[in-house]
């Protein structure tokens, strides 16, 4: 069943990808012993830097706003491309994992890198859940909520 709004698409895929990609990270991380607050601080970081740690609960609050403006910005980005390029849509678990895996290069070698955050050294463990968890929870929902959207003529109106 189409979701009545490009909006509300975007909206409800930006919150399944962030609950999904931020349950990751708590239960990936907080295995290793990492709060939770931390994990969500380390986001609101790209922004403030080292002082985000500093922050308490706030930047806690920030990170995690952060983390759902930028799923759903990745939603958003997928429901565009699949307005512009509907053969995109025909397959979207192939194209939702090559998603998945772009969105992962994108933010560990241009986002994070540009970002105020001081970047850790990765093991191999991070990178292999990094990319699963954009492949399976990020790519593949993304070009779900996609492909279910109403289609538009040649213009998306927000």
């Amino acid at each position: 069943m189409p979701l009545r709004s490009p909006l509300r698409a975007i909206l409800l895929g930006g919150l399944i990808v962030g609950a999904l990609d931020g349950l990751d990270a708590v239960i990936f991380f907080g295995l290793r012993g990492v709060s939770t607050i931390r994990i969500f601080q380390a986001i609101a970081a790209g922004l403030l830097g080292r002082e985000a740690f500093q922050g308490g609960l706030p930047t806690a609050a920030l990170g995690v706003v952060l983390h759902y403006t930028i799923a759903t910005t990745v939603v958003a980005i997928a429901y565009l491309l699949a307005r512009r390029i509907p053969a995109l849509t025909t397959r979207p678990i192939l194209v939702g994992a090559c998603y998945g895996i772009g969105v992962w290069l994108v933010m560990s070698y241009l986002v994070v890198p540009l970002s105020a955050a001081n970047s850790a050294a990765r093991t191999a463990s991070v990178v292999i859940n990094g990319i699963m968890i954009h492949i399976v929870g990020v790519g593949i929902p993304a070009w779900l909520v996609a492909r279910k959207a109403p289609r538009t003529a040649h213009r998306v109106t927000l």
